[in-house]
């Protein structure tokens, strides 16, 4: 059986305690763009801190995915309001729902690039139109092993990741560098209408 959290299970305690607040101010900033109360979908939701806990605090209710039972268990002790399900994105049942916005940090890379592109078009099936989408991704193409898990990462690019949201139905991304120079990309959701 494959490990579904790509390699996070093995190491949940050394991920928890290397966590930053590195891009807080990306999270505050999009946050405003939604409608406030707005459920935000938080894909690879991990332990929660800092990207849902700042949603919550802007007023959204979140909604949780993460293959890591402990970081899901972490997650839902920072927010025991939200809903949440201990499920890999690639399966995820909360697809089949409809969401004011979705966030995926730190995840996109992790999958191949038949699954980035999968699960891009379902985000973009499951936001309203109008619905936000934030994911972290160098704007550069490139292959690297993930520092925690030794796995290998893969970011497309901003040329493929730009194409693969306009298929998606989204509006052109916008690129925000946080203080840590990670790459965040943000777009809008056009028309959900789409089959």
């Amino acid at each position: 059986m494959s490990d579904r959290s790509n390699g996070y299970e093995l190491i949940a305690d050394r991920f928890l305690a290397v966590r930053s607040d590195i891009g807080v101010e990306v999270v505050r900033d999009w946050a405003r763009t939604l409608p406030v109360g707005g459920a935000i979908l938080d894909i690879g939701c991990g332990s929660g801190w800092p990207v849902a806990t700042t949603l919550a605090e802007a007023g959204h209710r979140l909604v949780g995915i993460d293959p890591s039972p402990t970081l899901l268990a972490a997650f839902r002790r920072a927010l025991p309001d939200a809903e949440t399900a201990c499920e890999a994105a690639e399966d995820s049942r909360f697809f089949g729902r409809r969401f004011d916005g979705a966030v995926a940090v730190g995840l996109l890379f992790l999958l191949p690039e038949a699954a980035q592109a999968t699960l891009i078009a379902r985000v973009g099936r499951a936001l309203h139109a109008g619905g936000g989408f934030l994911f972290t991704a160098p704007r550069i193409a490139a292959t690297w092993r993930d520092m925690l898990t030794g796995r290998v990462s893969r970011s497309l690019g901003k040329g493929a990741y730009r194409a693969l949201l306009a298929g998606a139905g989204f509006h052109p991304p916008r690129i925000i560098a946080d203080s840590g120079g990670n790459d965040w990309f943000t777009a809008v959701a056009g028309s959900t209408d789409r089959a």
